[in-house]
This record gives C-alpha cells, sequence and structure tokens, in this order.
C-alpha cells in the first residue's frame, strides 16, 4: 500500500476507533450511569437535569454515532482499496456483520433516540419554564426512547465482537 493509502487508512482506523470509544462510552452512561440516576432524583432535579445535561450528552452522543459511522465507511473503503477482494476475505464477512449492527444502531440514534429525546426535552422545558403541563405522551416516549437505547446496548456487544474479533475469525468462514 502506498504511503499516502497508508495514511489514509490509518486516519479513517483510529478516527473510527476514537468516535466508536465516544458513541459506545456515551451510549452505557445513558443506560448505566443516568437512567438508574434519574429515577432516584427528585423531579425538579431530574428536570434541570434534562435541561442542562441531557441536550450537551445527546449533542455528543448522536455526533459520535454519525462520526463512527462516516469512519466506518471510509476505513472499509480503504480496506478494500488496500487489499482487493476485502468483502470476499474471511475479516471483511466479520467486519461487515458488525457493520450492519453498527448501521442499525446509529439509525436507532439519529430516527429514534434523539427525535424523542428533543420532544422530551422542550416538554421538560415548556413545563419548568412556561408552567405548561408535561404532554400526556410524555411517559411513552421516554420508554420508546429507552428501549431504543437498551436495544443498542444490546446490539453493542456482538458489533463490538465482529469488529474487533474480525481478524481473529478465519476459521468461522472456511
Amino acid at each position: 500500500m502506498s504511503t499516502g493509502w497508508q495514511i489514509y487508512f490509518d486516519i479513517t482506523r483510529y478516527g473510527h476507533i476514537a468516535s466508536g470509544i465516544t458513541w459506545i462510552g456515551l451510549l452505557y452512561y445513558f443506560n448505566f450511569v443516568q437512567v438508574p440516576s434519574f429515577a432516584k432524583m427528585e423531579p425538579a432535579a431530574r428536570s434541570n437535569a434534562i435541561m442542562i445535561l441531557v441536550p450537551r450528552a445527546l449533542l455528543i452522543f448522536r455526533y459520535a454515532a454519525l462520526l463512527t459511522f462516516l469512519f466506518g465507511l471510509a476505513y472499509l473503503a480503504a480496506a478494500n482499496k488496500a487489499e482487493p477482494g476485502y468483502w470476499h476475505h474471511p475479516r471483511g464477512h466479520s467486519i461487515s456483520i458488525g457493520a450492519a449492527f453498527g448501521i442499525v444502531m446509529a439509525a436507532n440514534v439519529w430516527f429514534v433516540i434523539w427525535p424523542l429525546q428533543k420532544k422530551i426535552i422542550a416538554a421538560t422545558t415548556a413545563t419548568v419554564k412556561e408552567g405548561k403541563p408535561a404532554p400526556p405522551d410524555q411517559p411513552k416516549w421516554a420508554r420508546a426512547a429507552a428501549l431504543a437505547s437498551r436495544t443498542n446496548t444490546m446490539l453493542s456487544v456482538p458489533m463490538l465482537f465482529f469488529m474487533v474479533a474480525a481478524i481473529h475469525l478465519q476459521k468461522l468462514w472456511s
């Protein structure tokens, strides 16, 4: 592989890893720290956290998911350029399974979790700042967002397995 492609390959690989660590780290934070903590908070403290903490955490979360996705695509393109026929190689098979899990997870972030959380943040802000009553559907939004987030947590295990262990799974595809 030429030096230019090697640099591109390395940048996409390290970018994918760094953004992926950020994304999955925040996913685990939401599911193992924030959700259980919110359940124990007084309503005023929880509302304050939803208005201040959650928007910033979700901003980093969703853009880490996007960057992971984009760096992953760039990495796979570079891998195929560096090793023609990569998709027909056992390592390519394993990484493509991990990538499929990652794509579903990224779609969950952008098309399920974020739209629902936007509604929750807006409703909480309107309740606190304008005295409006909470929408009756707000608990449903929270449950649906939590379910999508927990689904991503479960999908993260096989996704990480297939992506990290791809180099060691040669016999799986023989």
